[in-house]
């Protein structure tokens, strides 16, 4: 029976029947009973993280340049070329393989961090709550779901109070959906069953309990995942990957197609032609930064999660780095979200046991025992400070907490048979359903918020034969008092504030609990308030009102989770790269809104599957690591695309000058892959790299005119030695061919690979800024080889003959000349272009340091 007939049979089929089709009951199933079931339908997952090994070398082989040489190969093994075209195929062979193993070792790493993210339900299972792993949920398991919530599994709905989900991940509607405990007739499509919740769907109002009818790829959620699959959004880090990929293929067409139709003039046989053209294309295009991108990524995931953050998207990593406003509540960020109950005091101030009582009978937690399970942080809170739970009291009816009525309300009968209505929430809120407010409340709560003390208002009117409650019984009420809760400041908080600053973070508090309360902790904390704006405000404002008080407002109290969206929109159309850090259900639109979403682990389902970035432990101190990691990620992606274009780009361009001039190749197809290869070896340490503090500072951005300019600015120079060293051959050496090709081979590997050492940093290098060890390492490894290859056995596989060792001596002036002239140039390119975003302006130190070398400069010219 597929999913569909079976949810619209279990949606027509009374509460009871299901439950007895199912072999279970409203307790739910026993411990061993479900863990035998698990056994026989398997885990409740629709997709996992693991990491398919085929799915990573194709990527690798996708790229159209090596599909090409491989065609190109292939046609020379046919007609005879077979030793050439074997040595072509090794080495791109080499070079796809070690991409792989790193991408493939690197997204497995990311796997283990995404099985550290549990998501749990609550679950009656031997006759009481228990928090158990959503993935272990089986049919017959009755359910508990309050608002927040994702819906586990397919669900036949037992009992609902008020009970809303938002089902638009199925259906694409945003209007929620009533349900109802009553059977539905069959007739109903399957989608619009309001005795059903379904999986993946959104519990955004009320309450309700339910039986698991269906899982994992059984339910309409997974089928339709399945089916489907989901693409995430594009990210800024992504874009600017896409825009420089397009910049990078035109030049390689231009400059392939240039190389290809001057041989052919020439008279050089084609095949010949093509592969030494589609070899300086591949030679042009940085074949590894896919790889170099994953590498740096998943490097530091993996630094992140040492420090407790999970990152779901590996890219979002990048994009933290470029944040300049976070958008953060005070719970559990400035705080340090350990909520105590403090007192229960009448209107007066004085404390009152009744309120207490009160406060425990309308309450959404659920205590069995000693062990609390369920409910928000403050009805939890007062179960903890309770000795028992009021006796003599039945709970009737519920209308659950919603942030659009900032309370919850439950129909309760006393001991005595008395019917009565008591309400909990924000202060204001209860106060304004209220009939007489005493004239003591007022200075009362004035001195809880001037204290920093969070206060929930409790009331309560009689409700004599009212057997349900709806929004006009919530009105008409007596104020019976309030009831304090303290949530300490992190010791830390000022110091993880501080360190944000000096990153360039600008912090906004967006809390749903009173301004004066957030003002306050802002103060004790050291954080000047700019300015502070209420929900009721921000109705108030149209959006360019709103958009000219934001650079304003670092406050913004009792907001609704569309305010918090509508806020965070008007601020990145501001062109500002936002976060938003975020832990319930209220916040999950605005943390999608956000460029990175970030939860915690503690927070509700919802907000978790919303957030990009995950923290195993609340810390704004851990959110700076990793704000630097994403700007370390940044800064050394850029090195090796500016390396890459810049000397590649030159060095390219020299192979196409000089076939116009030399009766041979200047260097065979073998030759330039074999170079190609051994650079990105070289390359491939890049992600370990240090890091200048100052490009830590502040947030930079892909900059594809800089990218362009820095290409044709540093190219020339490199194409100027290559030129030179092809002057040494011809009219030092005496080279043919055999000799011209390895001197050249020896000269590009030596300065495209050692250029990294100028281009890695803006300060001096090794004086000023000292490159990684490994990437030192691995760099003066593959020259040495480079070098060394024309004097060993393997010389005559890719045609090369000794050198001379008066050319060394030769090379050695040329590469320190060239490193300097690169060094200069660098100077007065970053004098005059800059990143977009990137770094801190110059200061006025290094603006005089730059002055005079152009001066020195423009004399010795």
């Amino acid at each position: 029976m597929s999913a569909t007939t079976d949810l619209q049979r279990t949606g027509a089929e009374e509460a009871a029947v299901v439950l007895h089709r199912l072999g279970s009951s409203d307790t739910g199933l026993s411990t061993e009973e479900a863990h035998r079931r698990l056994a026989e339908t398997g885990r409740n997952a629709v997709t996992h993280h693991g990491v398919q090994a085929l799915a990573v070398l194709l990527r690798q082989l996708r790229n159209p340049l090596l599909i090409l040489l491989g065609a190109a190969t292939a046609t020379a093994f046919a007609l005879g070329e077979r030793s050439d075209a074997l040595i072509i195929l090794v080495i791109v062979s080499i070079s796809v393989g070690l991409g792989f193993i790193n991408e493939y070792r690197s997204e497995r790493a990311v796997a283990e961090l995404h099985s550290r993210i549990r998501h749990t339900a609550l679950v009656i299972r031997d006759g009481k709550p228990s928090s158990v792993d959503v993935t272990e949920l089986v049919p017959g398991d009755v359910v508990m779901l309050n608002v927040g919530d994702i819906v586990p599994a397919d669900m036949r709905l037992l009992e609902v109070q008020t009970l809303e989900c938002d089902e638009a991940v199925l259906t694409g509607e945003s209007m929620t959906r009533a349900k109802t405990a009553a059977a539905t007739p069959a007739s109903d499509a399957p989608l619009k069953l309001p005795s059903c919740a379904y999986m993946g769907t959104v519990v955004r109002a009320g309450a309700g309990r339910g039986v698991v009818v269906a899982t994992g790829v059984r339910t309409l959620f997974g089928q339709v995942a399945q089916a489907l699959g989901r693409r995430p959004p594009e990210t800024a880090f992504q874009r600017g990957l896409r825009d420089f990929s397009v910049l990078l293929l035109w030049v390689t067409f231009a400059l392939t197609g240039s190389i290809f139709v001057l041989n052919a003039l020439l008279g050089r046989p084609l095949l010949e032609a093509a592969l030494f053209s589609l070899a300086v294309a591949v030679g042009l295009t940085p074949q590894l930064l896919p790889a170099i991108v994953t590498i740096s990524l998943s490097v530091g995931a993996r630094r992140l999660a040492r420090r407790s953050v999970v990152v779901k998207r590996l890219v979002s990593i990048e994009d933290l780095g470029n944040i300049q406003v976070l958008f953060t509540d005070k719970t559990g960020t400035l705080t340090q979200g350990q909520i105590t109950y403090q007192a229960a005091l009448n209107p007066a101030g004085n404390p009152s046991p009744d309120v207490f009582r009160l406060g425990l009978l309308c309450n959404s937690a659920t205590r069995d025992g000693a062990t609390v399970v369920g409910g928000n942080p403050l009805d939890r809170a007062l179960w903890e400070a309770a000795d028992v739970p009021p006796a003599g009291y039945r709970r009737i009816a519920e209308a659950p907490f919603d942030y659009d009525r900032k309370l919850m309300s439950v129909l309760v009968q006393a001991p005595d048979g008395e019917r009565g209505i008591i309400s909990k929430g924000a202060p204001e809120a209860i106060l304004a359903r209220c009939l007489d407010v005493p004239a003591s409340a007022g200075p009362v709560l004035d001195r809880l918020f001037d204290t920093g003390t969070r206060v929930v208002a409790v009331a309560h009117r009689r409700a004599p034969g009212v057997a349900g409650i709806t929004a006009a019984d919530e009105s008409g009420l007596t104020l019976d008092g309030f009831l304090t809760f303290d949530d300490p400041l992190k010791h830390d908080a000022r110091e993880s504030l501080q360190r944000l600053a000096t990153l360039g973070i600008a912090m906004k508090i967006v809390t749903g609990d009173n301004a004066r309360v957030a003002a306050k902790v802002c103060s004790l904390l050291g954080i000047p308030v700019t300015g502070t704006l209420t929900g009721s405000q921000l109705d108030e404002m149209d959006d360019h009102a709103l958009e000219a008080a934001l650079p304003h407002t670092n406050i913004f109290a009792r907001v609704t989770p569309e305010q918090k969206s509508r806020v965070i929109q008007l601020q990145r159309a501001q062109h500002t790269d936002v976060a938003f850090l975020g832990d319930g259900v209220n916040d999950a639109v605005a943390l999608h809104d956000a460029d990175v979403g970030i939860s915690v682990d503690s927070a509700t389902d919802v907000a978790k599957d919303a957030a990009d970035i995950v923290l195993l432990e609340k810390d704004l101190g851990i959110l700076a690591d990793g704000v630097v990691e994403g700007r370390r990620i940044f800064s050394n992606t850029i090195k090796y695309v500016l390396m890459g274009t810049s000397s590649n780009f030159g060095n390219m361009f020299s192979a196409a000058g000089a076939s116009l001039f030399l009766p041979f190749l200047p260097m065979t197809p073998t030759q330039i892959l074999l170079n190609n290869l051994l650079y990105d070896i070289s390359e491939m340490t890049i992600p370990t790299d240090r890091v200048d503090p100052e490009l830590l500072e502040r947030p930079a951005q892909w900059d594809t005119r800089f990218i362009r300019r820095f290409m044709i600015a540093f190219g020339p120079i490199s194409s100027l030695f290559d030129f030179l060293t092809f002057g040494v051959m011809v009219w030092v050496f005496h080279a043919t061919h055999g000799l011209f090709q390895t001197g050249w081979f020896v000269e590009s590997l030596a300065t495209q690979t050692l250029v990294i050492f100028v281009i890695r940093t803006r300060r001096v290098p090794f004086f000023k800024s000292s490159p990684g060890r490994a990437l030192a390492a691995t760099s003066l490894a593959c020259v040495s080889v480079g070098a060394i290859i024309p004097f060993t056995p393997a010389a005559g596989i890719f045609g090369f003959r000794p050198l001379p060792f008066g050319f060394f001596a030769i090379l050695a002036a040329m590469v320190v000349t060239y490193l300097a002239l690169v060094e200069l140039g660098k100077a007065f390119f970053f004098a005059r272009w800059r990143p977009a975003g990137s770094g801190t302006p110059l200061t006025e130190q290094r603006q005089r340091r730059i002055s005079r070398v152009r001066t020195r400069w423009s004399a010795a010219l």
